[in-house]
């Protein structure tokens, strides 16, 4: 929603949605889906005990990314049903066509950040590849679409403008603020950070960092504190890791925690418990192969001995950013707005797709525009 302009996109993104729904797209693709076994590899480098639904999750959603893409025959369709429902409703139609537009933008800038990051991209919905807003077909749905309409199409940007005021831009306060390779956590009041370039994954009950190529992955979790035992201990017994080989117990930033190597599943992991306050931070670290450890046991070493109470200069960085609502001024341009922005990768990138300019577009006196605060 915060990269929507109108009540009319909004509209079209319902309508499109709906549209996959009434004319039976997900029923047709069930048995593909039924079928596909997409496995997973980063849950074999936890302790079986700890094995948690966020780790699963994020594979589920990844495998539910490869078969999410409806096919272009399923997109037109879905597309002609929900402009005919844009024109009942009285709104404009070719809004469909600026929905398409906004989305492609967004497959354009995430793919560009993820090539700067390191990562491999795979975009989440099959309308980015085969889909594009200059379509013919799709242009000549809409249109007819437009002859059926009741009255003139409403947009209502202003009106949406007023809704969204105030929404939370990116990561919720609540359940922490990543920026660039660093985790804020305000109510919990600690910060944490990974290694650098690696992509951090914010799921209900845990945090993964995953090495750019996919060859690592840092998982960080907290449990209830027993503060009868030491860490060491916490180790040995609430996670019933045993064994450890090159163990150490470490004080750093204040906080006292142990470390050391063991095997889960016949692959070495790196795992460390910190106590916060009242809690016992918990990493395990890993790779893909056993071979790979030792070139990144520094990094999980690293990531673990980071772990401290959130400094006073990071507090306004563990803080949501919030979308408001302001008139163009005739100084004002997206370089400025960058400069003072606490979006923390790529701002003046992310502040024209809010607003629809991107890649190149500026702002202009007078209309009204989303800015991140």
């Amino acid at each position: 929603m915060a990269y929507l302009n109108s009540e009319a996109e909004l509209a079209a993104v319902l309508g499109h949605e709906i549209g996959h729904v009434t004319a039976r797209h997900g029923v047709r693709q069930q048995s593909a889906a039924q079928a596909a076994n997409i496995g997973y590899t980063l849950g074999s480098l936890l302790i079986p005990e700890l094995r948690n639904a966020g780790s699963q999750n994020i594979f589920n959603m990844l495998g539910g990314a490869l078969l999410s893409g409806y096919g272009r025959e399923h997109e037109l369709e879905s597309d002609r049903l929900g402009a005919e429902y844009l024109a009942r409703a009285g709104y404009d139609p070719s809004a469909m066509i600026d929905v398409i537009s906004v989305l492609k933008n967004q497959e354009i800038f995430a793919a560009a950040e993820a090539k700067k990051q390191g990562r491999d991209y795979q975009g989440y919905h099959g309308l980015f590849a085969s889909h594009p807003d200059n379509d013919t077909r799709l242009q000549e749905v809409v249109a007819a679409a437009g002859k059926n309409k009741l009255a003139d199409g409403r947009i209502e940007k202003a009106a949406y403008l007023e809704h969204i005021a105030g929404m939370t831009f990116g990561d919720s306060e609540d359940q922490g603020i990543r920026s660039e390779n660093h985790f804020y956590h305000l109510s919990m009041n600690f910060a944490v950070d990974f290694p650098e370039k690696w992509h951090i994954n914010n799921n209900p009950d845990s945090l993964q960092a995953i090495a750019p190529d996919g060859e690592a992955v840092i998982e960080m979790g907290a449990a209830d504190l027993n503060r009868q035992l030491s860490p060491e201990q916490f180790i040995k017994q609430r996670l019933k890791i045993t064994t450890i080989r090159s163990g150490q117990a470490f004080e750093s930033h204040g906080l006292s925690g142990y470390t050391g190597i063991a095997l889960s599943q016949n692959k070495t992991i790196r795992v460390g418990v910190v106590y916060l306050n009242d809690k016992a931070f918990i990493f395990f670290g890993g790779t893909e192969s056993s071979n790979m450890f030792s070139s990144y046991d520094p990094a999980f070493l690293t990531t673990i001995k980071s772990l401290h109470r959130l400094r006073d200069d990071e507090v306004k960085l563990a803080q949501e950013l919030k979308i408001q609502i302001v008139k163009v001024g005739k100084s004002d341009n997206y370089a400025a707005w960058a400069k003072q922005s606490r979006i923390s990768n790529s701002p003046i990138e992310q502040l024209r797709l809010l607003n629809g300019d991107y890649p190149d577009g500026e702002l202009q006196p007078g209309q009204l525009v989303k800015q991140v605060r």
